[in-house]
């Protein structure tokens, strides 16, 4: 059986976290990082350095073959948090009972998140530009995009995959962001494999958690852009009136990446989220 903990993109940085930062009766919490569509971990990396009070675990998904790959990588990352038995971790295997697991998911990773958190796997969600359907019917514009656009995306990737993400990301950015210079920011393409890219988009296709929203009763806060052209904010809407403990937080003139060149912000309303939420993170399970 393949080790949970090799998906891990900072084995490492576990370790010393449970060194440093556990000790008896010492909350320990952990960020579960779940990237966007062709996007590696590090796109990240800046809001997670505002955020030094947790341990961040970001999921690779770059070199998933399939979308069930990609969802088994997922869960298998949660379950090592909730299960880890051996000597690996063993401060924050101990520290299991106080300690508590957010997700953090971002578009492609927002429906993993979900997907995780509905099974069990999450004590808190974050979720930026996400949804719970990224396909939708034409008169559900303003929710999400046709099938027929990522079929088209699909069969482009064949032929010049660079190309494919290359427009993509043009579409990650608000007209705002894009005139105040946020495009160099963004991580390159080409960090994930051709197979990974294509896994991706069929997950997108057929994901689906919009009946499943009502049951995911841990907290949520939901971080997203005003002028989104990738998951609009309806969408965020739609999680927000469904999921029974969510917050909003609009990001005027934010696109897709609505963390992006605002991190230190971003951070400080995670921090004061958690804080406000943390009557139900302490509540018992039903």
């Amino acid at each position: 059986m393949t080790d949970p903990l090799r998906i891990f993109a900072n084995k490492a940085a576990l370790r010393a976290f449970a060194r440093t930062h556990t000790t008896a009766g010492q909350r320990c919490a952990v960020i579960l990082w779940l990237t966007g569509w062709s996007m590696p971990e590090t796109v990240f990396a800046e809001l997670q350095s505002y955020l030094p009070e947790f341990v961040h675990v970001p999921v690779r998904l770059n070199c998933a073959k399939t979308p069930e790959q990609m969802m088994a990588q997922a869960e298998a990352a949660a379950i090592a948090w909730f299960t880890r038995t051996d000597d690996a971790l063993p401060s924050l295997v101990s520290s299991r009972r106080s300690g508590k697991l957010l997700v953090a998911g971002w578009s492609l990773g927002g429906l993993l998140a979900l997907r995780l958190a509905a099974r069990g796997f999450a004590d808190g969600l974050v979720l930026f530009g996400a949804t719970a359907r990224f396909v939708r019917s034409r008169e559900e514009s303003d929710l999400g995009w046709p099938d027929a656009v990522l079929r088209h995306m699909a069969a482009a990737i064949a032929k010049d995959r660079l190309v494919v993400e290359a427009r993509f990301r043009q579409r990650l950015l608000s007209e705002e962001e894009k005139i105040t210079g946020f495009g160099p920011q963004l991580p390159p393409a080409g960090s994930w494999s051709t197979a990974a890219l294509l896994a991706g988009i069929q997950l997108l296709r057929t994901e689906n958690h919009v009946s499943a929203l009502p049951e995911i009763a841990c907290p949520t806060l939901l971080v997203h852009g005003k002028e989104d052209e990738v998951c609009p904010y309806g969408a965020a809407e739609e999680l927000y009136k469904r999921l029974p403990q969510a917050e909003i937080l609009p990001v005027d003139g934010g696109g897709h990446i609505p963390f992006l060149g605002r991190e230190a912000a971003i951070a400080e309303a995670i921090r004061r989220w958690r804080h406000g939420a943390q009557a139900a993170f302490d509540s018992p399970p039903v």
